[in-house]
Formats: C-alpha cells, structure tokens, sequence
C-alpha cells in the first residue's frame, strides 16, 4: 500500500501554549516541536497532561493561550493527521464495514475502497477477519482495527493514546510490531505510554511531562542513560511523581 508522501503537517510547533478548563490548567505553558522521524513518546505519571497534549496536537481541542502550527501554519487540514484513543469505540457493524466507513469518512475515491480494505486489514493483521463483528473481536484485534480506520486516512501523523494498555504481552507485542511498521513507512508516531519498557523499545525521543508541563524532552538513549532532571531521574528509577 503507498502512502502520499510529501510532509507538510511537520514540525508540529506548541509555542507558549496553555489549556485551561474552569480554572483548572492542564497544559501550562509548553514550548515543543514534534518533527519528522523515529516516534515521540510521552510519558509522565497519570494526570500529567499526555492525553490533552495528542488532542491539541492531533487539532481536536484549541488552545486557552498561545499558538500551535502544523508546517509552520495554523490553519492546517486535519484530513493528514489520526488518532487512536486508548479505548476505541467499535462500531455496531463488521470490521469490514468499520474499516469501510473510515474510508468514506476519508473521502476516499470510492473506486479505491474495495481495494484498500483488504490492504488494511492485512496490514494490520486481521485479513481473515473482515466477515466478523466489530465488537466480538479481542481488545489487542479491536486495537488494531482502530490503527487501519485511522491509517485508512492516509495520515502524515498518527497520534496514539496508551495504545497497549491493558493488553496482554502477546497483543502488546503485535501493536508494538505494528507501530514500528507505521514508523518504518514514514509516518510521524506521537504517542503516549505509562510503560517505560514500552518506551525504551520504541521511541526515537522521550517527552517526560508532570502537572501539565514538560520536565524533560531529550533522545531516548540520552533520557534513559543521563536524564537531566531530579523528576525524570526519579520517574525512571519507578518513583511515584506527585
């Protein structure tokens, strides 16, 4: 399957930005470029900003204070950018159908659709699998149906919320195996992870985030071997950041 390639939604700039709900603020403060390459991951304790972090990135919520631009814009189409949520909500019709209203969703030419499905879903594992109900498949085979509808938009940038949590070590392994593929095909993984294992496996550059702001953010080998911080020392060493 070929993906269009030039990359026009990166860097991804938060300049200054700040998000803030009836007083409460989430996200404070952060200078951070996302930019083309090996995954991002986002790691940091629960309640630390991660998730409203993917959804102002992926465009989803705007920002209370400062700017964010996609390619040096702002006004960036969202139709390059996906994201998959930690849980995923499955429509009532078979994988086949989900699949083939993620195309529709995508505009995808309708001459293509008949042919991309099948590609889909070999991609991610589950080629045998069209025929069958969305929501009797597994968590680790709804989670993949949930990467091809996002990869049936044919994205420059996939965003991913705790993609493996709760899933057992076999199906861990296939989502793992199958972001590195997303990875190795060019496109921009930015994504979220409670498991520093998980992180060490597969990310690129490490984002360390506490009460809404980023504490660290260096390459993967450098985080783990030399962190920088008093937080990000005591995060890696399994020390609760409260």
């Amino acid at each position: 399957m070929t993906m269009r390639a030039p990359v026009t939604n990166l860097p991804i700039r938060f300049d200054d930005v700040s998000f803030i709900v009836r007083g409460v603020t989430i996200i404070d403060r952060i200078d951070i470029a996302l930019a083309a390459g090996a995954p991002t991951v986002i790691i940091g304790p629960n309640g630390a900003g991660k998730t409203t972090l993917l959804r102002l990135a992926m465009g989803l919520i705007q920002p209370t204070t400062g700017r964010i631009t996609w390619g040096g814009r702002e006004d960036a189409p969202s139709d390059r950018r996906a994201i998959v949520f930690q849980r995923p909500v499955m429509l009532r019709r078979s994988v086949e159908a989900n699949l083939r209203y993620a195309l529709e969703a995508a505009n995808a030419p309708s001459a293509e659709r008949d042919t991309r499905i099948p590609e889909l879903l070999a991609m991610v594992g589950l080629a045998n699998l069209g025929g069958r109900p969305a929501r009797k498949l597994s968590g680790g085979e709804q989670q993949r149906l949930a990467f091809a509808r996002a990869l049936a938009r044919d994205p420059q940038v996939l965003f991913l919320d705790e993609p493996t949590a709760s899933l057992d070590p076999a199906s861990t392994k296939s989502i793992e195996d199958l972001i590195r593929d997303v990875a190795a095909r060019g496109i921009k993984v930015v994504m979220s992870t409670h498991d520093l294992g998980e992180a060490r496996r597969l990310a690129g550059d490490i984002v360390l985030m506490h009460r809404g702001r980023i504490v660290e953010a260096s390459e993967t080998t450098t985080f783990f071997s030399n962190p920088k911080t008093v937080e990000a020392a005591r995060f890696i060493a399994g020390d609760l950041l409260v």
